[in-house]
């Protein structure tokens, strides 16, 4: 806040003060909050009044019960919760070590690594596609799980290692020295001492690999076919040539946004405690 915003708050009575908070709070939450709304209002209403959301009084939950009536959504979804949810598992496994790798040790191992999720994380995620479509062609996995999985493994491998280091910079070592004084191996002082320091962190970062994967779109549209629909492509394909399904599109990001809001809800005190590190 600069000094000139500070001084004109400052010279506000505490009731003004208290008012210009609030309203200030209260426009930012409309302002996220404008598209949810518009968003719900328009999955509830017939097609032919989607392009008149304020006006009118017909509303009707049949996008719903035709998105949750086709089978290829229903595949969809349950897809996407696969992989969101084993690309988290994977990804923490190898994410936790190797942010401990990187800020305990030091070597050339250790700086080999990160120089390659250095490089890696700086490339743009487009410059990776043609590849990877390739690459899943040529070995026989594409359209699968796994020529999916691999690919956000991979993403999340670079960025969040660095995350989980500088969570891992954070946590006074001394302990794990006095454990392995005690005569615990390195395994057993990471287990037993370090890990459990962390797991506000690991937390965090799992809610944050759960919707990253569950809300990416340009690597499920170009690895998945027919065999592996996921939710995110399967939403763009009500963009065609007849025009816009806005009441279905609409329905299927409102039930696309109930895990995704649940997960955040419940998972909410570990990002913060995790970001706090």
């Amino acid at each position: 806040m600069s000094m000139v915003q500070r001084g004109f708050l400052d010279d506000l009575a505490p009731g003004a003060r208290k008012a210009f908070f609030i309203l200030t709070l209260t426009g930012v939450c409309l302002l996220f909050a404008f598209p949810i709304i518009w968003l719900l209002l328009t999955s509830v209403r017939p097609q032919s009044g989607v392009y008149y959301v304020w006006k009118g009084t017909e509303f009707t939950l049949g996008s719903y019960l035709e998105v949750l009536a086709n089978e290829r959504l229903r595949h969809a979804f349950v897809n996407s919760g696969v992989l969101a949810t084993l690309a988290t598992v994977l990804s923490i496994m190898v994410t936790v070590s190797s942010g401990y790798m990187l800020s305990r040790f030091k070597g050339p191992i250790s700086s080999t690594w990160f120089a390659a999720i250095y490089v890696f994380r700086c490339v743009p995620y487009i410059a990776w596609v043609l590849p990877l479509y390739f690459v899943t062609q040529k070995v026989g996995i594409y359209d699968t799980y796994l020529g999916l999985l691999l690919p956000h493994v991979a993403v999340h491998i670079c960025f969040f290692s660095w995350l989980m280091k500088g969570f891992f910079d954070g946590i006074d070592p001394s302990m794990e020295q006095a454990a392995l004084i005690d005569g615990c191996t390195r395994w057993g002082a990471f287990i037993r001492v370090a890990l459990p320091s962390a797991l506000p962190a690991i937390s965090a970062l799992s809610v944050l690999c759960w919707l990253f994967t569950w809300n990416e779109f340009l690597f499920a549209l170009i690895l998945t076919g027919e065999k592996t629909p996921v939710l995110t492509v399967a939403m763009a394909q009500f963009v065609h040539e007849m025009g816009i399904e806005w009441h279905l599109m609409s329905a299927t990001a409102i039930l696309a946004l109930v895990p995704a809001f649940l997960l955040t809800l419940f998972g909410q005190k570990y990002v913060i405690q995790g970001l706090k590190l």
